[in-house]
């Protein structure tokens, strides 16, 4: 359930702090600007789109972690552990808005630091949690967070030239958001599962 609602959060805070910014374009503006230094509702932005999300995700990797049988593989405990990460970093956005007037300066330089720290650590979080998935025979699971981890790498660092950077973000953003309700609403780390 909080993966769905770290999902629905994002989504609404999006939607609802988009339409409400005179002139904001989801087509052409990245997610960040609607919570940067001097935007109306900046905070409360934040808050909902990065800070609670992350908590949840946060939440959603410790209680995966804890289900592991007999404390799991290295491999499935790297995992989690980097999915932590992940959501930690995804959390800190919120608290390292841009500057608008400066979005490579200052904190918004630690913003783009959070932000690539959030989809490496995802990244290699469901490499990891796809190979302890193929050690216990789980194709599906093993393909589902390779996937994930792909897309969001694919569309975070390869995709520049293809897709525009606006669109490539939101992207990012679904997959991660698509497989976080998936584990938490499946438990499925790629072991078998506890009890």
């Amino acid at each position: 359930m909080a993966g769905v609602a770290a999902a629905l959060c994002f989504a609404g805070a999006l939607a609802g702090f988009g339409a409400a910014l005179e002139g904001y374009d989801h087509r052409a503006w990245p997610v960040a600007l609607l919570g940067a230094s001097g935007v109306p509702r900046a905070s409360a932005f934040n808050v909902l789109a990065y800070l609670l999300p992350g908590l949840l995700a946060a939440f959603v990797a410790l209680q995966l972690r804890a289900r592991l049988v007999l404390g799991g593989s290295y491999a499935e405990r790297m995992g989690w552990s980097l999915a932590l990460l992940a959501a930690l970093a995804f959390a800190a956005q919120g608290l390292l808005p841009l500057d608008a007037s400066a979005p490579d300066a200052g904190r918004g330089r630690l913003h783009g630091v959070a932000w690539a720290l959030w989809g490496l650590a995802f990244a290699a979080s469901t490499f990891a949690l796809a190979a302890a998935a193929a050690r216990h025979r789980r194709v599906a699971a093993a393909l589902a967070h390779l996937g994930a981890g792909l897309l969001v790498f694919a569309l975070g660092w390869l995709a520049a030239e293809l897709v525009p950077v606006a669109l490539a973000q939101r992207l990012a953003f679904a997959a991660w958001f698509a497989w976080l309700a998936w584990v938490a609403w499946t438990g499925r780390s790629g072991a078998p599962a506890t009890g």
